[in-house]
């Protein structure tokens, strides 16, 4: 039998959702340990036990049960999104606070999930990008750039002790083969134009496409699993696709208006933390906006605001600041674009009838 509008469509349990949505960044994970080394994977464990730790220490706390909410994985989710948006050797205690206080101040202050008004993983990411700039923007680079890479023990070192038993730091390992430093290419970018240099001048050098290719392929593995997201109906379309197209646009303008100052489109498409943000950080059902119009506005904010922030503003990452500042609009989007009831008037037709 064929149904006919309205109809409920049947909802897959929050621990499936949850579990999806992790498969799915196993590609960009993958593609991230290859590019940045081992450290992801030893933040991955770090902050994954840490969010899973936190949530059943508050919920004891609560006196709930703590493996009935803890099973729905959204902690464990909370603690991968945060693991893959940090540096591979960001020092073990960072990692531990931020998704602590991820965990208990963004997420279960306010009742746990479905409570929360922000995204917990970003609230998490900013605090750290705020208290500790330098660690948080000493990222190592592509490992076909690097004089040396840290093996599995070395990064357990760095991540714990800060030096490897040889004596190497973190910054030993950011050096490249004849000398120079290599930021993320945000940070450069920002950087060398701060020096007053102009982007063909930029993109020429050495290093900045050899750089730039490793975050381009990390891109891609996020965007393939956002894309199985997509078809598994485990998110919707909208603001992903809104988010992308106001980059896309906003770039463009900016490049069109000054191409020696602002980068064009397809840089900020494949840098930095774009496509993890389309499809995992700013389709989080809890905190984003949940009207069909409205994720369409949502997402195309939150994109504007990226490319702004990434021009304009002190940090070259912007991912985490966009989606916080609409995380506090998403109740004003969603109350001035909720659809209309089936079978009720619109306030106008009442005041007509």
């Amino acid at each position: 039998m064929k149904l006919s509008s309205p109809f409920f469509h049947h909802a897959l349990p929050t621990s499936k959702v949850m579990q999806l949505v992790i498969a799915a960044l196993i590609p960009g994970i993958l593609l991230q340990v290859y590019f940045f080394g081992y450290g992801v994977i030893i933040n991955l464990f770090l902050c994954g036990f840490t969010a899973i730790a936190a949530e059943f220490l508050v919920l004891k706390l609560r006196d709930r049960d703590p493996w009935s909410t803890i099973k729905d994985n959204s902690a464990l989710l909370t603690g991968l999104l945060l693991a893959v948006a940090i540096p591979p050797t960001l020092p073990f205690w960072m990692s531990i606070v931020g998704t602590g206080f991820a965990i208990v101040f963004a997420k279960q202050l306010y009742g746990g999930l479905g409570f929360n008004p922000f995204n917990p993983a970003m609230v998490g990411y900013v605090l750290l990008l705020i208290s500790f700039p330098v660690e948080m923007t000493a990222w190592l680079p592509s490992v076909e750039l690097a004089a040396k890479t840290p093996s599995l023990s070395e990064s357990m070192q760095l991540i714990f002790v800060g030096k490897t038993s040889s004596g190497l730091s973190v910054n030993d390992f950011r050096i490249l083969a004849d000398g120079y430093t290599m930021a993320t290419p945000l940070d450069h970018m920002k950087t060398e134009h701060t020096l007053g240099k102009m982007s063909s001048e930029i993109i020429s050098q050495n290093h900045f496409a050899a750089n730039l290719k490793g975050w381009a392929w990390v891109n891609y593995g996020y965007a393939f699993g956002g894309i199985i997201l997509l078809a598994t109906k485990t998110i919707r379309w909208q603001i992903p696709a809104s988010f992308l197209l106001s980059i896309v646009v906003t770039s463009s303008l900016l490049h069109w208006w000054d191409p020696e100052l602002y980068n064009p489109a397809k840089f900020h498409l494949v840098t930095g933390a774009t496509m993890l943000g389309a499809f995992f950080i700013t389709t989080d059902p809890v905190s984003a906006s949940t009207t069909p119009k409205g994720r369409l506005i949502y997402g195309a904010l939150i994109g504007f605001l990226v490319v702004v922030i990434r021009n304009f503003g002190g940090y070259p990452e912007a991912i985490g600041f966009a989606v916080l500042l609409l995380n506090l609009a998403a109740p004003t989007i969603d109350h001035y674009t909720k659809p209309q009831v089936y079978g009720h008037q619109t306030e106008k037709e009442s005041v007509h009838d």
